[in-house]
């Protein structure tokens, strides 16, 4: 994809004065003060997340009412079920509590919904068992806020319900004992994106100094929290920042038996964890147990104590992992001639795709990447015994959410947030639905919005990139949503050697000016190829990384565009 190139604007005075206070190089600083660090004193803190730095938890509305009923459920001895969804933010939450609150002695068990049974959500089956658990309180972790008819059937046979969840809330909330979600509107806690095992944590966090309970004790289930954190793609940002930084260092010294089963089986066993090997290596395994089956298996193994087991519940979810990728190839293909035969893919704003018994496991993943090839918001549906179950993703300012809710007459459930949402729909409403959110997205998504602009965090003297420059660079980690590794530019390069296409049709060259050369890769960018031959001078956008391999570590660019010096774009 062809992108026109935003550079952002900057104000140099106060630039310098950050790059002077803080010793940084410009360019570093210049990304800084565009991400809206203005403050040295904030950048310090950015720079040095620390956990002292984590926000009050009952600051959260509702947290007295939910520590107090699980004190109750200790002192009465009480079963309590812990409920969760079946992605990585609901089986890292799911575990999360269950590990902590079976150690400090509480008569725990957990639940995950069956994705093709029962859907996204609190569901009668998951109460049901808790019924005959005899267990008398059920805490949901990232599902619950839209669960009306669940929480007046878990109410009516005589189980209380604390609801954990990050997602976006009705007008009206379930009628449950306790909700934790800092989207609602009457929760006045000073940071809305959490996820669920963020969620989970802030409730462990608050009992935990209602009990005087070492905090400690949590601390080293933060690698749970990170893996979760991370998975959800919610911002690296605030309090979050701190969970993942933190959360990192313990996963990297972890002694779970479970996650270290899960890190061999991902390759990662001798390696520094960052949060690209959470989303892209940990993330799709763990995912895998509730795309292709049980999710269960993925708490299973996180809560495992048993090398055997561990063993066993990795490399299960390792082979469910690669049959995902199969599945996941072809459903691809199949909705890409769908797409082609039944919209105009240059004109519309929206496209809705659905499909006979597309696998519910994988529309999530395949609308996400229809929706990065096309730069459009994309809801796929699997269609199963007349039910639609749909997935969607979105493009930035368009909200998904918001969109479901216009629609909400011809929708049996929904839930999710602005860039990704989910529904479940009756098949014989799909085209009425379809003509709707497509109206809604004519009035929303401007011309402007579907051309794909690469945003330039800041151009950067080619000379100044080197491991001290690099080092530097490592003080803004960790990388991920809201701060993402910085796009650079540089102007006028070369080619030095011959460049390459390897792999998958991705570009390996050596880029320079002057005497610097720096190695390059450029994933899936051998349609560039042409131009790297043209012997004419190069503009190229990037990031800096570091590539390690076989033991030797270099700086590398991630090339992420390429135009000719002379051309406009920018």
């Amino acid at each position: 994809m062809k992108f026109d190139w935003n550079i952002k604007e900057y104000s140099e005075k106060k630039v310098r004065q950050i790059a002077s206070e803080l010793n940084l190089p410009f360019s570093i600083a210049v990304v800084l003060y565009n991400r809206g660090f203005t403050n040295v004193t904030e950048i310090r803190h950015f720079f040095n997340p620390t956990l002292d730095d984590l926000y009050d938890p009952f600051l959260l509305k509702d947290m007295d009412k939910a520590v107090d009923r699980i004190q109750s459920a200790f002192m009465e001895k009480e079963t309590v079920m812990i409920y969760g969804d079946y992605d990585v933010d609901g089986t890292t939450a799911t575990s999360l509590l269950y590990l902590f609150l079976h150690e400090i002695g509480l008569n725990t068990i957990y639940y995950i919904p069956d994705r093709e049974k029962e859907g996204y959500g609190l569901s009668r089956a998951g109460i049901d068992n808790a019924i005959q658990h005899n267990a008398k309180l059920i805490i949901t972790c990232d599902c619950g806020i839209n669960a009306f008819e669940e929480a007046d059937y878990a109410k009516a046979n005589n189980i209380d319900l604390i609801v954990t969840d990050h997602h976006e809330p009705a007008e009206k909330l379930p009628d449950a004992l306790a909700i934790l979600d800092p989207k609602r509107e009457d929760d006045f806690y000073p940071f809305k994106e959490l996820c669920g095992a963020g969620v989970a944590f802030k409730l462990l966090q608050a009992f935990s100094i209602k009990d005087n309970i070492p905090l400690e004790m949590l601390y080293r289930h933060l690698d749970i929290v990170a893996i979760g954190t991370a998975a959800d793609i919610v911002p690296i940002l605030d309090e979050n920042r701190i969970l993942v930084a933190k959360g990192l260092e313990y996963l990297n010294r972890t002694n779970k038996v479970g996650v270290n089963a899960l890190l061999k089986v991902s390759g990662f066993s001798n390696k520094v964890l960052n949060v690209v090997n959470i989303v892209f290596g940990l993330a799709p395994r763990i995912n895998a147990a509730g795309r292709l089956g049980e999710a269960t298996r993925a708490v299973k193994l996180l809560t495992s104590f048993d090398r055997n087991e561990a063993k066993e519940l990795s490399s299960l979810l390792e082979l469910e992992n690669r049959q995902r990728q199969s599945i996941e190839k072809e459903t691809i293909d199949q909705a890409i001639l769908q797409l082609n035969a039944t919209h105009d893919i240059f004109k519309d704003k929206l496209f809705v795709i659905s499909g006979e018994n597309w696998h519910q496991g994988v529309i999530g993943i395949v609308a996400s990447k229809l929706k990065e090839i096309y730069n459009r918001p994309v809801v796929m549906i699997s269609i199963q015994n007349g039910t639609g179950r749909g997935s969607a993703r979105s493009i930035p300012d368009f909200d998904l959410y918001s969109a479901f809710t216009e629609c909400t007459d011809l929708l049996e459930n929904y839930g999710g947030h602005k860039m990704a949402a989910g529904l479940t729909i009756a098949k014989e409403k799909i085209p009425q639905f379809e003509q709707r959110i497509k109206r809604i997205a004519n009035r929303q998504i401007t011309d402007e919005m579907l051309h794909p602009r690469l945003f330039i965090d800041c151009e950067i003297d080619f000379n100044e990139i080197n491991q001290e420059y690099l080092n530097q660079l490592k003080k803004m980690a960790p990388f991920g949503p809201g701060n993402m590794r910085p796009i650079f530019m540089a102007r006028n390069l070369s080619i030095s050697g011959m460049p390459r296409i390897v792999g998958e049709n991705h570009l390996k060259f050596k880029a320079a000016k002057d005497r610097k050369v720096i190695s390059a890769i450029g994933w899936k960018l051998g349609a560039m190829y042409e131009m790297l031959i043209s012997n004419r001078p190069l503009d190229m956008a990037f990031v800096i990384e570091e590539n390690e391999w076989n033991g030797i570590k270099e700086i590398q660019l991630n090339i992420k565009d390429i135009h000719y010096s002379d051309s406009s774009h920018y």
